[in-house]
């Protein structure tokens, strides 16, 4: 078992894409609190907002890794146009943790079956979700390689095997996302320096899933009634948490390949959520959700699992 010690990762310098708002907002303050150096990549700025039609910016995200003990740094970037991104690579000397967390499909998302949405979301939605990732990857992995300790993190969604999650598009995204995090660790065979992962979340508290429920993080559980499972609900903070860990283990390469999960995580780290509690979405989705979808009936206290 590794520390459970606060994780430091003081001299690090870490970039964070998609950093804007969500789980790469909190990961990015996260690492900050660590002490490390978090360059927050994102298309919406005080001045100019992106499609998405969201008030979060890259500063405001820049200022709380300050305000936590880091050092943030702002950088406007559509991760889809590679010279933005080069733009955003030149910016960086050296590189630790690269966390590749471009999203940008909130206002995408369909639900059912993918003949019968826009063609043009879905479409959209796969280049959000797969190319800026690819371009990322593409323009950063020859700064990641130069450390000598290098972390790539690529952020998905979903509980791993999940048989089908939300529509084909999105399913399709989350899975090829997790894929890279697999795929990587096998390019990286000639570079013991640096691990590859994929990481996912439970069942978030994002700015966007507690506005959808119509609650705030201060009255989170009024929304227990109409989602029961959001009982098990975490905030993005929870994997940001799991993520400074595990990129302060000097042991992680035994982790190189794999998909690690919020709880996961938090089961090798030892680390609580900001609320002091350990959200278990996994034991959560096998004791509960599961036999549910089978038809069988199951009572369950949400607490024993938090």
């Amino acid at each position: 078992m590794s520390s459970r010690s606060d994780p430091d990762l003081s001299g690090k310098v870490a970039a964070v894409t998609g950093a804007t708002r969500g789980a790469g907002r909190a990961i990015a303050v996260e690492l900050g609190a660590a002490g490390a150096t978090v360059f927050v990549g994102g298309r919406t700025t005080r001045t100019r907002q992106s499609e998405v039609g969201r008030s979060e910016t890259i500063e405001d995200t820049a200022d709380l890794v300050t305000k936590a003990g880091g050092k943030g740094i702002a950088v406007r970037c559509d991760f889809t146009d590679p010279s933005d991104v080069d733009a955003f690579a030149v910016r960086i000397d050296k590189l630790d943790i690269f966390v590749n967390n471009a999203w940008g499909g909130e206002n995408l998302v369909e639900w059912g079956k993918f003949w019968e949405h826009d063609l043009g979301k879905q479409l959209h939605m796969w280049r959000n979700g797969i190319e800026t990732h690819l371009v990322a990857l593409h323009r950063l992995m020859p700064l990641v390689i130069r450390s000598d300790a290098g972390l790539v993190v690529e952020v998905t969604d979903g509980e791993d095997g999940e048989p089908y999650f939300v529509n084909l598009t999105y399913d399709a995204v989350k899975n090829s996302v997790r894929r890279f995090g697999e795929v990587l660790a096998k390019d990286l065979k000639d570079f013991p320096n640096v691990t590859a992962v994929a990481a996912t979340p439970g069942f978030l508290r994002s700015e966007q899933m507690l506005e959808t429920f119509g609650v705030t993080e201060a009255n989170w559980r009024d929304a227990i009634e109409k989602v029961p499972d959001y009982a098990l609900s975490e905030t993005p903070h929870y994997l940001g948490r799991g993520i400074a860990h595990l990129a302060a283990d000097q042991d992680r390469k035994r982790f190189a390949g794999q998909c690690l999960s919020s709880w996961r995580l938090k089961r090798e780290y030892g680390f609580t959520d900001l609320d002091g509690s350990q959200p278990d979405w996994g034991r959560w989705w096998d004791d509960v959700v599961k036999p549910r979808m089978a038809g069988q009936t199951v009572d369950a206290d949400p607490e024993n699992y938090r």
